[in-house]
């Protein structure tokens, strides 16, 4: 197993480069009562860079969505009862995945049938580039023998209950060994990349091994993944391979974690300030 001791760098933005050389991000998330997430994730990905952002989302939650951020666009989608992603959006979401650079989906979605379709619609496009978190996880931990049937480029982003979740839909026992034998096994024996999240952030593709140095207990707060979850898509849109990208979106996030606390304190840190200090976190990083 290979260790991974230093931070990858992002490659310097071509002076000719516009929004679209800088990457085109899908985003399908939340629900009603969910907004935020989708939100989160959107704005995370624009600070971090990504050229253009896609909001799709459950159509009741789609104005509240477009509401709270001009820089991206959005696009509503067929919904359920509940106000969920429903099963019919299915061949909406996969054009606009077609396009897109990279397609991230699951915070504040919900659980359901239809949404399990939808992960496993978008588990079945060859070569996409898709990061899969939050309420993604819990529906892709719900269907049998999904590595099987994967043809996209897969990260995986689960804090520890979502891994164990997806480990007991895969495995059917419960697992005593450590966080980075677990990422390990998750990431050798689905072929993804997996950024197992907590003190200490694994990132893993099953033969190299990152373990990350930057945040604080301050991030244990709500909506702090979906940042992380548009910070990866959107270095993964700016050219870097998705190990590198997760393992610079990991150190990033917590750098501006760090960041936040020093300026508020651990305990007034919220999601909005991990977005607020991630130009900061650029700027310090050893990755410019």
């Amino acid at each position: 197993m290979e260790i991974v001791r230093s931070v990858p760098k992002l490659p310097p933005r071509p002076e000719e480069g516009h929004k679209g050389t800088f990457g085109r991000v899908l985003v399908v998330a939340g629900s009603v009562g969910m907004t935020g997430a989708a939100t989160l994730t959107g704005r995370a990905a624009l600070r971090a860079g990504a050229g253009l952002v896609r909001v799709a989302t459950a159509k009741s939650a789609q104005p509240i969505v477009a509401s709270l951020e001009p820089s991206y666009t959005t696009l509503p989608l067929a919904e359920d009862a509940a106000g969920r992603i429903a099963a019919r959006a299915v061949n909406t979401i996969l054009n606009a995945a077609q396009e897109n650079d990279v397609v991230a989906v699951g915070p504040g979605m919900g659980q359901s049938a239809g949404l399990r379709s939808v992960v496993e619609a978008l588990l079945g496009q060859d070569g996409l580039r898709l990061v899969i978190d939050g309420d993604g996880l819990n529906n892709l931990s719900r269907l049998t023998g999904w590595p099987g049937k994967c043809k996209a480029n897969v990260v995986l982003t689960p804090h520890p209950g979502e891994m164990k979740r997806l480990m007991s839909g895969l495995y059917r026992e419960h697992s005593e060994a450590g966080r980075q034998e677990i990422a390990v096994r998750m990431a050798q024996s689905t072929k993804t990349i997996v950024a197992l999240k907590g003190a200490g952030t694994v990132v893993t593709d099953g033969r190299r091994v990152y373990t990350n140095t930057t945040g604080n207990p301050g991030m244990g707060t709500a909506g702090s993944g979906d940042v992380l979850t548009g910070v990866v898509a959107a270095l993964m849109g700016q050219g870097m391979n998705d190990f590198d990208a997760t393992v610079l979106a990991v150190y990033l996030h917590g750098l501006a974690g760090d960041i936040a606390a020093d300026r508020l304190g651990q305990i007034s840190v919220m999601a909005t300030d991990l977005i607020d200090a991630l130009p900061e976190a650029f700027q310090k990083a050893p990755c410019s």
